[in-house]
């Protein structure tokens, strides 16, 4: 019986879909615009950045270099985290 099990939990596991559709990721970028109202940021890397609402956008301006490490999720890169680069 416990082989039975066995086996249907692993054809189970072989043939369900794969969830994993995020994708993580740092960049190091200057930020040439803010948008507060819309939580993003956008860098010289040509890509645009989505923050949390609980961001915090003080001290950021266009011109500053930031490394910035995100999840990329349904196409959107979301940031988990940004520093500063003196």
């Amino acid at each position: 019986m416990r082989f039975v099990i066995a086996a249907l939990m692993a054809a189970a596991g072989l043939l369900s879909p794969l969830s994993a559709e995020a994708e993580s990721g740092d960049v190091e970028a200057v930020i040439t615009k803010i948008d507060t109202e819309h939580l993003s940021l956008s860098l010289d890397d040509g890509q645009s950045y989505q923050a949390p609402e609980e961001f915090n956008f003080e001290g950021l301006k266009a011109g500053v270099k930031v490394v910035v490490f995100y999840t990329e999720v349904d196409g959107k890169r979301v940031i988990n985290d940004l520093e500063v680069v003196q």
